[in-house]
């Protein structure tokens, strides 16, 4: 049989887990599932609906710990401003991303760039600040939406 492109992306969260010492149960698998396969963020109990057509006995508490993990391995980014979670497009290393956030449609885009990451880092050192976290929303139209409103 021929795998779906996300049941190859799963598997191959899968083995990035395993080569990290981490172990990607059934149930986080499912919500990695779920996240990957949306067409957008999505909040947790958005989540954990979609995880009760599988799972109709789950709880919030699985789907915040199943997320918990996921960020931890870098599969999974949390957006603070909209209090809802995207898949990782770059989970094969650690990194710090900086994500275009739609206010139009709700798109969200994510990039990888380092320079962004050691200025943030930068700035944030020079004041003394110890930054654990960098990553950067930026909050606007994409180019879809920017068109559609001229």
């Amino acid at each position: 049989t021929v795998a779906t492109p996300l049941a190859a992306l799963l598997d191959h969260a899968d083995a990035l887990c395993r080569r990290r010492g981490a172990r990607l149960t059934v149930q986080r698998r499912q919500v990695l599932g779920i996240v990957w396969g949306a067409q957008g963020p999505l909040g947790a109990y958005e989540i954990l609906g979609a995880l009760r057509a599988v799972v109709p006995g789950a709880a919030p508490p699985t789907v915040y710990r199943a997320l918990e993990f996921l960020i931890e391995q870098g599969l999974v980014h949390r957006l603070e401003t909209l209090h809802a979670f995207v898949g990782c497009a770059h989970p094969d290393e650690p990194h710090a991303g900086q994500f275009l956030i739609c206010r139009s449609c709700g798109a969200v885009r994510e990039l990888e760039d380092p320079l962004v990451s050691r200025s943030v880092l930068a700035a944030a050192d020079a004041t003394g600040f110890r930054a654990e976290r960098p990553v950067v929303e930026v909050s606007g139209r994409c180019a879809r939406c920017a068109r559609d409103a001229r």
